[in-house]
């Protein structure tokens, strides 16, 4: 980690260009899949060593529901062996300070996944050196609906009126909700795009991009995307 560097609180990963890796090698997509959760455990591993405090990672979409049943599968397989291996070492990861949570419609799952996600939020809830964020079936349009339609509720049960719904009464109905927003988010594998990841948070964030396929994806990288947000002036419309 580069010396004097300001930490940004919270980053966001768009673990991107999985399936491209395995490709180029001649793999099936799957395996690029395992790779890339792989380097997930390592840049989760280092980011909290090093003092990142909230971290994000977007893990399936919304939208990933139109690729191959095959490869939803195997993704699908990778969440359980995650959440599996969670569970395992409930003792250690709670001695590392980390809280597993789950971001997304995780209604959409299969049962027994939601059975483990509901055992790992429920173990790491006391967790609090680092905050990692899963973001499953998550897409970030959905997520302002899913708030918006609660507001609904409570101005159709009388609790409130609409002239009376704040910005920080969206924000609470958000999935992120009593979390800050990210400062850095990162999108490896040569795209320059949100692609619907946290786009009501990402109001006033710094991005880094790379063509850097995700599997590829190292601690010195995560340092250099670090280094280059600490050279920037954030000035969040001020001058």
């Amino acid at each position: 980690m580069p010396e004097n560097t300001a930490l940004p609180v919270h980053i966001g990963i768009i673990m991107d260009g999985n399936g491209r890796w395995a490709t180029q090698r001649g793999l099936p997509r799957s395996r690029g899949h395992e790779q890339g959760a792989q380097t997930f455990r390592t840049i989760c591993e280092y980011a909290a060593d090093i003092g990142i405090k909230y971290l994000t990672f977007y893990a399936f979409s919304t939208e990933n529901w139109s690729r191959p049943a095959e490869e939803i599968n195997a993704v699908m397989d990778l969440f359980r062996d995650y959440l599996k291996e969670a569970e395992e070492r409930q003792e250690e990861n709670i001695q590392k300070g980390f809280r597993i949570r789950y971001i997304g419609d995780t209604s959409a799952l299969p049962e027994d996944i939601r059975k483990l996600i509901r055992i790992a939020e429920r173990e790491s809830a006391q967790a609090r050196k680092t905050t990692v964020n899963l973001a499953v079936n998550y897409g970030g349009r959905q997520e302002i609906l899913h708030s918006v339609r609660s507001l609904a509720r409570r101005v159709q049960s009388g609790e409130i009126t609409p002239d009376e719904i704040r910005l920080e009464d969206i924000q609470a109905g958000l999935y992120t909700a009593g979390q800050p927003d990210p400062d850095l988010i990162i999108r490896p594998s040569g795209e320059y795009r949100l692609s619907n990841f946290l786009i009501w948070q990402a109001a006033y964030t710094e991005f880094w991009y790379s063509d850097i396929l995700w599997p590829d994806f190292t601690p010195a990288d995560l340092d250099r995307a670090i280094e280059d947000y600490g050279n920037r002036n954030r000035r969040f419309g001020g001058i």
